[in-house]
């Protein structure tokens, strides 16, 4: 049997109920219209017939006024056309008879009219309006009024036969009603149960694939979906179990290269001297190198939860970024430098490490995993420390002869020790400046030094964005002056507050306006502006210059990092202490540029809150 079948066959208690009942009321309503049909043939044509022979009778009783009144002529015309009207009903009333005692009332209302008829005739042979009235009134009048008593016998007779079988027939209906409905009731309770039970026998099968669908979900592939039947549902559990089959096979054929392709893996990261952890896209570890076990003195392929438990937080916190950094479809991870390095106490000593990840994706490009790398770069966090602390110390020695030297300069030019020819004024001039240029990379060195160190304080206080851009008027307000460069400040936060230490800020604002000035040429503008934010306040020195090329911009802020068209004199350390500086605040630094038309550098300082707390800091 199909399933085609099946359903029909489901549906075919309703069909049959709304059947049956749609023939038990044309039935129900044939015979109540048959009994209307009753009414009207057996009673109603009566009471028509009795109607129109009083309407004859009163018509030919008012002709026999017409003889008393002298129209004789008129009054033969209406006794002769209303007599044949009254035999006409007369003889269908006889023809209809229904009722109880209506055969009865009707033979009396032929004998009253055939003597009625008679007396109507001798009542025409009468000439003369005294023997005719008095004829009228002794012997017509009277028949006249007992045809008429008759005929209204007749008619309540038949009215109230109506009335009765009116009421029987409503009765009836009524009753049918409440038949009709207790049977539909019943049909439809028992149809509706039936095709229930027929619909749950047709879907079992159905419950039954469902249930092995789950099993298989459930990586049980052995389960098998047993439906009897040749119908659709039962081919359709012969392909599932086939379907099944094929995944065991597959599974029990591909298994061993699963295998091998993991064990390959976990070589491959166990081949690695740095710890190596490879997470699910939920945060579940999946694999992890033996370097990371013995590294950390921690069984983490045991630990289900709290896998960095006992581990210093430095170590979670980082893995923590990364992994939200690559999980957030932000691609790559790869540090910025050795400033995002943290020291950790190993089995293998103080070490220093660098995390680093990438993500694993899957074949429609969704990132399903993260690779995290703790690199070792204590070797070279030393060599970096060795050579800040060698480049302090000889910026600091070479300031002592740097500042005799340049004193000996001055005093020379001052003519302190005599006159000097222009030979030799031109050649001071000139070991004058290179001094001063020699003098900025010392300092630029020793300010380096000093962050690195973190001996700068930063002691922040609030500040009114206004009063920081004032300063940098104050200090270049002469530009235009001096290189025809034109000088626009402009206070849009005008009234902020900001937490900044004042003159760590200087420097910060005075090293951004000399690098536009070096790189704005004469006829050119520098704008510096501050603009509100929701918790900050953004500063920006933008210059006209040639614009900075898009390989350089990602490097400016880096430290030792000169462009091509970077001035002598210097060791390209100014951007990178801007950096430190407003880092240090809590703030961002960044940089906009299309080459050939300027460069906008930016930073942001945080909004200063009435009564909020202001905490000292020292950078590093």
């Amino acid at each position: 049997m199909t399933l085609r079948t099946k359903l029909f066959l489901a549906q075919l208690p309703l069909v049959a109920a709304l059947l049956f009942l749609g023939i038990l009321s044309i039935i129900t309503t044939s015979r109540i219209g048959d009994s209307s049909q009753t009414i009207l043939k057996d009673n109603y044509r009566s009471v028509l017939a009795v109607q129109k022979m009083k309407e004859s009778l009163e018509r030919m009783d008012s002709a026999a006024f017409f003889v008393i009144e002298g129209r004789r002529q008129e009054a033969e015309d209406i006794f002769l056309d209303h007599r044949s009207r009254f035999e006409a009903e007369l003889a269908l009333q006889k023809s209809n008879i229904t009722e109880k005692d209506e055969r009865e009332a009707t033979r009396q209302l032929d004998d009253s009219w055939r003597q009625y008829r008679a007396k109507q005739d001798e009542f025409l042979a009468l000439h003369g309006s005294a023997k005719e009235k008095t004829f009228y009134f002794k012997e017509l009048y009277p028949l006249f009024q007992s045809i008429k008593t008759t005929a209204d016998g007749i008619l309540a007779m038949n009215q109230d036969a109506m009335v009765l079988k009116s009421d029987r027939v409503h009765r009836k209906a009524k009753n049918m009603n409440v038949v009709l409905i207790t049977l539909s009731l019943f049909f439809i309770a028992v149809a509706v149960i039936v095709s229930m039970l027929l619909t749950a026998w047709i879907v079992r099968p159905l419950a039954v694939l469902g249930h092995t669908a789950r099993q298989i979900e459930k990586g049980d592939l052995a389960v098998k979906a047993r439906v009897r039947g040749s119908d659709e549902i039962a081919s359709l559990a012969n392909d599932f179990n086939k379907m099944a089959e094929s995944l065991a096979k597959y599974r029990r054929s591909s298994l061993g290269e699963l295998l091998l392709a993991q064990q390959a893996s976990q070589a491959t990261i166990d081949s690695f001297d740095d710890p190596v952890f490879v997470f699910g896209a939920g945060g579940d570890l999946l694999m992890v190198n033996r370097a990371a076990e013995e590294v950390f003195s921690t069984n983490f392929s045991a630990r289900k939860k709290d896998l960095f438990e006992g581990i210093a937080p430095v170590v979670s916190a980082s893995i923590d970024r990364v992994s939200s950094h690559i999980f957030s479809g932000k691609g790559r991870y790869g540090p910025r430098g050795l400033e995002e390095s943290f020291p950790v106490a190993t089995s293998r000593g103080n070490l220093t490490y660098l995390v680093s990840g990438a993500p694993v994706y899957e074949m429609e490009g969704a990132v399903t995993g993260a690779v995290i790398v703790l690199q070792d770069v204590t070797r070279l966090a030393r060599l970096s420390e060795f050579g800040q602390d060698l480049v302090a110390k000889v910026a600091h020695e070479l300031r002592t002869p740097l500042t005799s030297l340049r004193m000996a300069i001055h005093i020379c030019l001052e003519r302190g020790i005599g006159d000097l020819n222009e030979k030799q004024l031109d050649l001071l001039y000139a070991a004058r400046e290179d001094c001063e240029r020699l003098q900025t990379m010392v300092d630029e060195l020793l300010d380096i030094s000093k962050i690195n160190a973190g001996k700068i304080r930063i002691e922040p206080i609030p500040v009114d964005s206004g009063e920081l851009l004032q300063s940098v008027r104050n200090q270049y307000g002469n530009l235009g002056k001096e290189s025809s460069i034109q000088l626009i400040v402009s206070d849009l936060a005008r009234g902020d507050m900001v937490l900044a230490d004042p003159e760590k800020i200087t420097v910060v604002l005075t090293n951004l306006v000399i690098n536009a000035i070096h790189h704005t040429a004469q006829g050119g503008t520098i704008e510096i502006r501050s603009l509100p934010e929701t918790d900050a306040v953004r500063f920006e020195i933008m210059d006209t210059g040639k614009g900075i090329s898009e390989e350089d911009l990602p490097h400016i802020f880096d430290r030792f990092f000169r462009g091509p068209d970077s001035p002598s004199g210097g060791v390209g350390l100014g951007l990178s202490i801007v950096k430190d500086i407003v880092t240090a605040h809590g703030g961002e630094v960044g940089a906009e540029s299309v080459e050939g038309t300027g460069t906008t550098l930016w930073f942001t300082l945080p909004r200063y809150r009435p009564g909020s707390d202001v905490v000292s800091s020292e950078n590093g």
